[in-house]
């Protein structure tokens, strides 16, 4: 079974950035997109950037453009979300997912793999 393993979360102050990193556990796997999600307080899922792990086109959630950027090191088989500018409303668990399969980047049944995910907190 493929894990993805998050990294990089922490405690910040409004305005600071982080940079989150996510590995697989080593399995080999065909990978078509990569995905980052988050999970606020008494919410569901919901989608913050993803990209083409081919192309390596960029996709955002509206409330993660210019703030957050996704990039990816083929090398390493990471993906990496820089996440700038952060204000308190971005405290979630900010989960890493990825995608075999051609679909839809934004919705997170479309996801094949994820990680338990790493917390990050803003305080203001």
């Amino acid at each position: 079974q493929v894990q993805m393993v998050e990294s990089g979360g922490g405690l910040v102050q409004s305005g600071g950035s982080l940079r989150l990193s996510c590995a697989d556990s080593g399995r080999t796997f065909p990978r078509y997109g990569m995905g980052w999600f988050r999970r606020l307080p008494g919410r569901e899922r919901e989608f913050v950037a993803a990209l083409s792990w081919i192309t390596g086109s960029t996709y955002y959630a509206d409330s993660a453009k210019d703030r957050f950027t996704i990039s990816r090191d083929h090398a390493k088989n990471m993906v990496y979300l820089q996440l700038n500018s952060l204000k308190p409303g971005d405290t979630a668990v900010y989960l890493c997912a990825a995608q075999t399969l051609s679909g839809n980047y934004y919705t997170a049944t479309n996801y094949d793999y994820w990680g338990q995910g790493t917390q990050v907190t803003v305080s203001s």
